[in-house]
């Protein structure tokens, strides 16, 4: 089949996908979502020790979420000719994507300076879990680990829990959209200087830089900070609080919100009282603040205190379980869950990028590929006979 043409924004490049797990397949997702020509290579039957639990997890919908408008050919890149081929591929690329431990590329031969000796203009994009060099860079990384050492462990949870882990990949997650980020900044600058460069980035740099504030006020102020549980380690009166029905959340930080949200309720005794009377001593008296307020909110449902603290500015909201998140209105508005039908015959529903451009959008235009489904097709587009990719196959480098 020819290239998925998801959008026009990104069809001019090519990105050669060698990546596995979530934050090199999110990096290239993006491209791919945004029209690039991505190609995902993966090795041949038989070369893989993990290749049972990919093929079982191919039609998953994690799979299918992270993978979809690519396309699949496979590479044995430790056989001569498959590296040959994987060579002449970078000729035609823009971008190469690779998630290994640091010296596995220059032991495989597609270093960054290998590659640019194919072509100058190549960008490569390595995602490590500790970085491409230093004390740590030979370990493995993983999002939970990273999230111990990054910080996050230790300001997740309530006081006195113990560390608790956030319950998505961040650290993963957030290091493929900067990879992302990088990719297009040297793209952008290759439109004026001629020449790729070599792009890397690292779980343990994203979750530290994913700390944001909390990392600036330790080093510029020497605070530490500690797990706050619901309630925002800054700003009060800001976090869960229980209605008559379940429990919501609030963000009345600042001073407009604060008077805002006495004046919706009714309640101008707590604007009197001298301790809530700035945002620091309410966040020093935060108990005895989220006690009055308790007597407040318990009084109505949680539809009631959304509704009415919205319409007076008040930021509130719901706490959802999973399947209500996408029974929501304005997520079903935002078309943030969208269909597509795989080859097997399934359909999918996968969460659309999160980013709107206005003329050039992102689309779901294509499920996930089979294993090698793009194999033969690949080869003939660089160049390679029917007689040649039969010679391949016998040498089990494709």
């Amino acid at each position: 089949m020819p290239k998925i043409n998801a959008s026009p924004a990104l069809a001019r490049f090519r990105v050669l996908d060698l990546s596995r797990v979530r934050a090199g397949p999110t990096c290239v997702r993006i491209l791919a979502d945004f029209g690039a020509d991505v190609i995902r290579i993966e090795p041949p039957a038989g070369v893989d020790p993990n290749e049972a639990m990919f093929a079982a997890d191919r039609w998953g919908g994690d799979f299918q979420n992270l993978n979809r408008n690519k396309r699949s050919m496979t590479l044995n890149l430790k056989k001569p000719e498959g590296l040959e081929a994987f060579m002449r591929l970078v000729e035609t690329a823009d971008v190469v994507v690779e998630n290994w431990r640091p010296d596995v590329k220059a032991r495989l031969g597609i270093d960054y300076e290998a590659l640019r000796a194919v072509n100058p203009r190549i960008i490569l994009a390595s995602i490590s879990g500790f970085g491409q060099d230093g004390p740590y860079a030979w370990r493995p990384g993983f999002d939970q680990i990273i999230q111990g050492m990054g910080g996050l462990m230790s300001v997740t949870g309530f006081p006195a829990q113990g560390p608790v882990r956030a319950g998505l990949a961040v650290a993963d997650s957030g290091t493929g959209v900067y990879a992302a980020a990088g990719i297009l900044i040297a793209l952008l600058e290759r439109e004026r200087s001629g020449q790729g460069q070599w792009v890397h980035g690292s779980l343990l740099h994203t979750q530290v830089a994913l700390m944001d504030f909390q990392a600036a006020r330790y080093l510029n102020d020497g605070d530490v900070p500690a797990q706050a549980g619901n309630d925002h380690p800054t700003s009060s009166p800001m976090g869960l609080f229980q209605a008559s029905d379940g429990v919501f959340n609030l963000g009345a930080s600042g001073e407009g919100n604060w008077v805002r949200l006495c004046e919706c309720l009714q309640t101008p005794q707590l604007r009197a009282v001298p301790a809530f009377a700035t945002e620091k001593l309410r966040v020093e008296h935060r108990l005895a603040l989220n006690e009055a307020l308790a007597e407040v909110f318990k009084n109505q449902t949680v539809a009631h205190w959304v509704e009415l603290l919205n319409r007076a500015g008040v930021p509130a909201g719901p706490v959802y379980s999973i399947p209500q998140v996408f029974e929501d209105a304005q997520v079903n508005h935002l078309g943030i869950a969208q269909d597509v039908e795989a080859g097997n015959g399934r359909r999918y529903r996968l969460v659309s990028q999160p980013i709107t451009l206005a003329r050039t959008p992102a689309r779901i235009a294509h499920a996930a590929p089979a294993w090698g489904e793009h194999t033969t097709e690949m080869l003939t587009e660089i160049g390679y006979t029917p007689s040649d990719i039969e010679q391949l196959q016998a040498k089990a480098a494709v």
